[in-house]
């Protein structure tokens, strides 16, 4: 009988503090060093993927977006789109919770795939019955 390993969902707030050298990141890194290994799955749903990049190009422009999207991508996680079953899952979150829309598809994600979300968002502390929630520390 063999275990399944550990699942992750990465929010935006848990990939920028990978990649922003944040409190958290190495938390963040840890998971994805032993994604890199198949000993973990993590997943990241594409409009928390968007909303880092948005984020990236507001905070510090287009080419540091760019540069961000070339390191995502070669990254050990499962980028999952948007698709109908996804999105009507994070509706009706968002239709019960007071999280942002982007936040409930790292949620309904978390739950589709019975993972754990990696955030340090205090908004997900009013939904963290609905998930298993590890946080990271805030910067």
């Amino acid at each position: 009988m063999s275990v399944k390993p550990a699942r992750y969902v990465l929010d935006s707030f848990a990939l920028l503090a990978h990649l922003q050298a944040e409190p958290g990141g190495s938390r963040v890194q840890a998971v994805l060093g032993r994604a890199s290994k198949e000993q973990t799955e993590v997943f990241l749903s594409v409009i928390n993927y968007g909303e880092c990049i948005y984020i990236t190009e507001r905070e510090h422009g287009l080419t540091a977006a760019h540069s961000l999207i070339a390191i995502v991508d070669q990254m050990p996680l499962t980028i999952v789109e948007a698709d109908r079953k996804l999105t009507f899952a994070a509706a009706h979150l968002k239709a019960h919770y007071a999280i942002a829309y982007a936040d409930a598809f790292a949620l309904a994600l978390a739950q589709e795939q019975q993972a754990t979300l990696l955030t340090g968002d205090p908004e997900f502390q009013a939904v963290q019955h609905l998930a298993e929630i590890e946080w990271l520390p805030q910067p």
